[in-house]
C-alpha cells in the first residue's frame, strides 16, 4: 500500500527526518508516535504529498508521491490536526466543494457526500454553518472530507484531540470500521488510544526510527525478556534449587516473603515458553504455586524506554 524509503528532509541545516524506512500493509491502521519535535507532522505531510523529500521516496498505492503526485493523491485522505474547515460555509457545501477538488465525479459528488455525511452521523447537520459547529461536530466534519472519494489511505494526525470521552469512543470505534476497508496512519498522543486502535506501531525520535512493530512484539523485546511473577507456598531451598535446574531462566531478579511460608519470585526468562518447565519442576517437587503471570510493559513504559534514548543529532524544529 504505502512504501517509505530513506526519507530525509532537511529546513536548511536542521535535519528533521533522517534516512527512515517503513511499509504501510492493506487494511492496516499504523499508529505513529514520537514526542514534540520528533518529525511526526512532517513524515506525514511528506506522505500526503504537502511537503517534498530532500531525499528518500514515497510510494502510495504503485504511485511515486513527487513523480506521479495527482495519481498518488487520489489514493489518500487526510485529516491534519487541526482540520482544514472554511467557517462560513455550510456542512453539505463545503464537502461537496471538498469532492470537487478530490476530483470526484460531479455526478457522483451528491452521493459519495451523502455517504460521508451518513456515516459521521452529519445529516441533521447538513445546513449548519460550520462555524457554528461544536468541537466534536467540526472534527466529525474534518474526517468526513478525508474519506470522500474511498481513499485507500487515511492519515488521521491528533483526530480525537479535544473531544469529550464519549466523542472519543465514538471516533475510535469509527477508526477500527475505517481499518476494515483502508489503510490508515493514526498520529495520537493518548497512548491508550494507539494501543486500543492499532495493528502496529511506528515510534521515531528526534527524526530517526526506533522501532517498528506490533505491541505485542514490542513488549516482548522490552528489556531483551520477560519476566515472570510466580508466588509459591512451600520450602523456599526446595523451589530455588528447582527453578536453578531450568536452562531457560536467565535470572531471578527478586524473592519476597509475601505471608508466612510464601514466596514472590520475579524471573527474567529467555523464552516465555519456559513457564511449562518452571511449573513442572514445582509440582514435582511438591511446591505449591499460589499464582503465575507474565509481567509485561505497556506502551508508555516501551515509548519511555526508546524515546529517552539520547540522538546523535540536534534536535529538529518540528513537530
Amino acid at each position: 500500500m504505502v512504501e517509505v524509503k530513506n526519507l530525509t528532509k532537511h529546513y536548511g541545516k536542521v535535519t528533521a527526518v533522517h534516512d527512515i524506512s517503513f511499509e504501510i500493509r492493506d487494511n492496516e491502521i499504523l499508529g505513529f508516535l514520537g514526542p514534540n519535535g520528533a518529525g511526526k507532522s512532517t513524515t506525514m505531510n511528506i506522505i500526503a504529498g504537502y511537503l517534498p523529500t530532500s531525499e528518500g521516496t514515497v510510494t502510495v498505492c504503485g504511485h511515486d508521491i513527487k513523480e506521479d503526485a495527482r495519481a498518488a493523491k487520489r489514493c489518500i485522505g487526510y485529516l491534519p490536526e487541526i482540520p482544514p474547515l472554511y467557517p462560513d460555509m455550510r456542512v453539505e457545501e463545503y464537502l461537496l466543494y471538498c469532492a470537487g477538488i478530490k476530483g470526484v465525479n460531479r455526478g457522483k459528488r451528491k452521493k459519495e457526500v451523502e455517504k460521508a455525511m451518513k456515516r459521521l452521523a452529519l445529516t441533521d447537520m447538513r445546513r449548519r454553518l460550520i462555524s457554528n459547529l461544536s468541537k466534536g461536530y467540526k472534527q466529525r466534519v474534518g474526517l468526513a472530507q478525508a474519506i470522500i472519494g474511498d481513499p485507500d489511505l487515511l492519515i488521521l494526525d491528533e483526530p480525537t484531540v479535544g473531544l469529550d470521552p464519549t466523542q472519543v469512543s465514538e471516533l475510535r470505534s469509527f477508526i477500527r470500521e475505517l481499518g476494515k476497508d483502508h489503510s490508515v496512519i493514526l498520529s495520537s498522543h493518548i497512548l491508550g488510544e494507539i494501543s486500543a486502535v492499532c495493528n502496529r506501531v511506528v515510534i521515531i525520535n528526534k527524526g530517526e526510527l526506533c522501532a517498528i512493530d506490533t505491541i505485542e512484539n514490542l513488549e516482548r523485546r522490552m528489556s531483551g525478556s520477560s519476566v515472570l511473577n510466580v508466588t509459591i507456598q512451600g520450602d523456599q531451598i526446595t523451589a530455588e534449587l528447582a527453578l536453578g535446574e531450568i536452562e531457560g531462566i536467565d535470572e531471578i531478579v527478586e524473592c519476597t516473603e509475601t505471608d508466612e511460608n510464601t514466596w514472590l519470585y520475579k524471573i527474567r526468562l529467555k523464552d516465555e515458553k519456559v513457564r511449562q518447565q518452571i511449573t513442572s519442576a514445582l509440582v514435582e517437587n511438591k511446591v505449591n504455586i499460589i499464582e503465575m503471570s507474565m509481567e509485561k510493559a505497556d506502551l508508555e513504559q516501551i515509548f519511555l524506554e526508546l524515546t529517552g534514548k539520547k540522538s546523535k543529532r540536534s534536535s529538529p524544529a518540528d513537530n
